[in-house]
């Protein structure tokens, strides 16, 4: 990991895919186990080739507010450059946005949830 990593990008999702990684940031991602409160996933139709043909799947997971603190999603929070972050972004497909969260263990990390 490069020391110039600063901003935490948690993933319920593909992002957390070897071939995802090494695609979208040139190399393999370390994380820790993280979950999201309030949110829970439903599968989403991913129409956009590149993506698709990149994570080998169809359909992906998408986060929605759920109102109840007790829900949550499981996930990894990553540890990454800004340059990076800005890479996760043109692979996420625009029915994703991009938010600012506080993850159950207190950590403050990006996410993509439903837009």
């Amino acid at each position: 990991m490069s020391g110039d990593a600063d901003v935490w990008l948690f993933s319920y999702g593909t992002l957390q895919q070897d071939e995802v990684q090494l695609a979208t940031f040139g190399r393999r991602l370390e994380g820790r186990a993280d979950a999201l409160q309030g949110y829970a996933t439903k599968p989403f139709e991913i129409k956009d080739a590149a993506v698709v043909a990149t994570s080998g799947k169809t359909h992906h997971l998408m986060a929605r507010p759920t109102g109840h603190a007790a829900d949550e999603v499981a996930g990894v929070a990553f540890r990454i450059t800004p340059d990076e972050l800005a890479a996760a972004d043109t692979y996420e497909v625009s029915d994703y946005t991009r938010i600012a969260v506080r993850l159950k263990s207190g950590l403050e990390a990006f996410v993509y949830v439903g837009a």
